[in-house]
Parts: structure tokens; C-alpha cells; sequence
């Protein structure tokens, strides 16, 4: 099945074919304890404590909430502000490595997923700290629990990365295709569900072709190459390419009978079972013209920005942005010493020559950013009410369905920032029903 709208950037793939390469141990990490979506764990170390790698350092401080961990041993030096790569200083956690990298001994395998109760998995699964890694962060145990009044029929794994120029998954699924197939096994027993589908963009058939011949015989396990087209790995999107179902405007996946994870969150549920080992190091795709080597790196949760570029030969000519993630939806940085997150799949460093202007200019009404929605938004009229602070009518025009993937804006020919108009726009809309549920007009 064919979605409505997205776009064909250029994807810019630069490391596709490049195997993933290991960062030397550092000398210092920082930890953020706010690395997902809902409430950051509570800290259960102090300044000076001796910590192994593996070791917890919060303990989750609600249902929507996982612990992080030591990446390395050594010693908790400071306890404070830190940089974020949200941009404002958040609470962190300073180690100083021992430069023996020793795991706690707590950590040892559980082993087979197949002989385990659905409990334990769940359980292991938040203990090891495990978050979506394509990017959102939300809590795994959480989506693996949904509600008993939605029930679940089919688990979908993301494989698309649409975005330009990050290769990470594509990455995982090469050179971990078993891992991630018996990822998905085990979270296939966890959900209750008989069958999974895999989607992966055409330009990635290589993967494709690893995960087959990587699938157990006990497993339903079905691959499928969709379009590559932005934005694919929207989990609406996916849902509706690989089965024709649509998610009702409002809703979640689950309400479609669903459950969407990525890739390299499957690996990640299997290593927590079969080697017990929490979530300390991810794959991160570093590249663009302004990285003198693009490469895709295993990175230690808690590396600064600047020393994982430093491992690929440091930053060349004229840096107009550096970015998390991708070009399309990523987060530009304003500090290189904010660390990595467990949900920080790429570092793009584009030169200022790259660096598109929005100029705000007037809207021409040309309509290109109404083909290009693929929510069936009209982004124009959207970025128009914001502009003119009509805020209470931005519910008439769905504003939160937008998935902020940036498709309008791309397509622009008066270059007008219409992600960050949008981004404003929720937040007034929000603002505006509060204010109408407290009874103020």
C-alpha cells in the first residue's frame, strides 16, 4: 500500500556500507537521567560511590519510567547540571572511568525467551533500561503493555529509517539480523501475537535478505520491501504500507490492533534477556560533508557530541549545523559537550554552504505542502493561524495530528518555518483547552 504525500529528498546515504566500528574507552562520561519520554528515574547513587558497568543509577520513578546505567566502571565524580542535547542543562551523573570497564556482577544471562514466563520478560525489559531506539524513547515495557481493551493481533518492526543520511538500523539489521530476529520473537511472546511483519525501505534489499535467512523456523516472521519515500518510518504510515489499516486521527497504533518497534529495540530486548546486559552503548550513524570521516560508531550512553566526532577526524571547513539525528526531524546542538542518549541514532555535521534559510516569507498558496502532508493537513492555513496568534482555531485544522516530520516545509518555496510554527501551535492549543477546562474564556 501507497500513503498519501511525503517526499523524495535526497537521502544522502553515505554510510550504508560501512561496518560499525567501536569508540576506545574514554576517560569521563556524563549520564542525563532524562533520557525518555515520561519521568526521569530517581538516583540512587551518590557522589563517590565506586560503579560498574551495567550498574543501575536510577531506579524508575513510575510506570512511565526506566533506570539508565554505568557505562563503564569507575567512580560517580559529580552529581549536577550537565549540558543536554535538548539544549537546556538537565540533571546528570559524572563518572570517571577506572580503565578496567568491568561489568556488575549482577549481570549475568537469564536465558532462553522461550522458557520464560511473559512477566519476567516485561520485567527484564524495563530493568535493562530499554527505550525505543529510532528515535522517540518511549519506554518498551510500557508499549508492550497495552490495555486489555485493546487488544493486539500483529507486531510491526520498523526497519524503514527514512530519514536522509542516518544508516544506523540499516547497520543493526546487517550485521545483527539473528539478534533481531529473536528480538522479535521475544517480544512477539510478550505482546501474545502469532505474527510480525518487517518493513524496510528497497534501498536497503541487503538487509532485507539477512533478516530472512536469519528468521527461525518456529517464527511467523514476515519481511517486506515498501517504497522509499519520507516519511516511511512514520508508524501510521508503516501500518497503513504493510497492511492497509489506518490509525484513527488521535490515536495510537494499538487502536489499530498494532504495536510498532524498531529495529535495533528488538536487538536490544534480546541482549537484555539472553546476556542481561541493560542498555549502554547504541550504534550511531556519524556523518555529512562537514565530518572529515562519516562512519557508523558503537557510542557509550554518557559520550559527548565532541569526542565522537573527534573519533571520526574532527569537524572540516565551515560547520553550519550540527544535528541528533537527522536532517529532517533531528535536534540542532548548541553545545558539542551534550552526550549521547540512548535514543541518539545519528550526528550530521552539514557545512554552512548546506544550511537551507527559513526567510518567512509570505505564503504564495501554491499548495505543495498540502500534497506533500501525509497526515491530510493543511499546513498553509496552519502556519498562517499561528502567525496571527489564532490559536483557538487551530483545533479545526487537526493541528495534533501533525507529526512534525517536516515534509511542508521542505517542499516550501517561500522557505517558511513551518515545523517551528506548529511546534508553537500545540503547545497554544494545549494552553487554550486547559484554559477552557478551568472555565476561563
Amino acid at each position: 500500500m501507497k500513503f498519501k504525500g511525503g517526499i523524495h529528498p535526497d537521502y544522502h546515504k553515505l554510510t550504508a556500507d560501512q561496518p560499525t566500528v567501536s569508540m576506545p574507552l574514554l576517560k569521563r562520561y556524563v549520564v542525563p537521567l532524562s533520557q525518555h519520554i515520561g519521568a526521569p528515574g530517581k538516583l540512587i547513587v551518590e557522589k563517590g560511590q565506586e560503579v560498574r558497568r551495567g550498574q543501575a543509577l536510577t531506579s524508575p520513578a513510575g510506570f512511565v519510567s526506566v533506570p539508565v546505567h554505568a557505562p563503564t566502571s569507575g567512580k560517580v565524580k559529580k552529581i549536577g547540571e550537565f549540558p543536554h542535547p535538548l539544549g537546556k542543562p538537565q540533571p546528570g551523573i559524572e563518572i570517571t572511568a577506572d580503565g578496567e570497564d568491568v561489568w556488575c556482577e549482577e549481570i549475568v544471562g537469564h536465558g532462553n525467551w522461550r522458557d520464560l514466563e511473559v512477566a519476567r520478560l516485561r520485567d527484564l525489559i524495563r530493568d535493562a533500561g530499554l527505550v525505543g531506539l529510532g528515535g522517540a524513547a518511549f519506554p518498551t515495557h510500557v508499549k508492550l503493555s497495552p490495555p486489555k481493551d485493546k487488544p493486539i493481533d500483529l507486531l510491526i518492526l520498523n526497519g524503514a529509517e527514512c530519514e536522509p543520511y542516518l544508516t544506523s538500523d540499516h547497520r543493526v539489521m546487517l550485521e545483527h539480523a539473528a539478534g533481531v530476529m529473536e528480538g522479535i520473537g521475544l517480544l512477539m511472546r510478550v505482546l501474545g501475537v502469532e505474527k510480525a511483519l518487517v518493513g524496510i525501505e528497497t534501498n536497503k534489499a541487503d538487509a532485507a535478505k539477512a533478516l530472512e535467512a536469519a528468521c527461525p523456523d518456529d517464527l511467523d516472521i514476515r519481511v517486506h520491501l515498501v517504497e522509499t519515500k519520507y516519511p516511511q518510518g512514520s508508524e501510521k504510515h508503516l501500518i497503513y504500507a504493510l497492511t492497509g489499516r489506518r490509525v484513527p486521527a488521535g490515536g495510537l497504533p494499538m487502536d489499530s490492533g498494532v504495536v510498532v518497534q524498531n529495529v535495533g529495540t528488538a536487538l536490544s530486548c534480546y541482549e537484555a534477556v539472553h546476556l542481561g546486559r541493560p542498555l549502554t552503548e547504541r550504534i550511531v550513524t556519524v556523518t555529512g560533508s562537514a565530518v572529515k570521516d562519516p562512519a557508523n560508531v558503537m557510542v557509550r550512553v554518557g559520550t559527548s557530541v565532541a569526542e565522537v566526532i573527534d573519533f571520526c577526524g574532527g569537524l572540516t571547513g565551515s560547520v553550519g549545523k550540527v544535528i541528533f539525528g537527522g536532517p529532517m526531524m533531528g535536534i540542532v546542538q548548541f553545545n558539542l559537550n551534550a552526550p549521547v542518549l540512548k535514543g541518539t541514532s545519528g550526528i550530521l555535521c552539514l557545512a554552512e554552504s548546506e544550511i537551507s534559510q527559513f526567510e518567512g516569507s509570505p505564503c504564495i498558496r501554491c499548495g505543495n505542502c498540502v500534497d506533500a502532508c501525509p497526515m491530510f493537513l493543511v499546513p498553509s492555513a496552519m502556519g498562517l493561524l499561528v502567525e496571527r496568534n489564532r490559536f483557538a482555531d487551530l483545533g479545526g485544522y487537526h493541528i495534533m495530528d501533525c507529526i512534525e516530520c517536516g515534509s511542508c516545509a521542505y517542499v516550501c518555496l517561500s522557505r517558511r518555518p513551518l515545523v517551528q510554527f506548529f511546534k508553537r501551535g500545540k503547545l497554544e492549543w494545549r494552553e487554550h483547552l486547559k484554559a477552557l477546562e478551568g472555565g476561563v474564556s
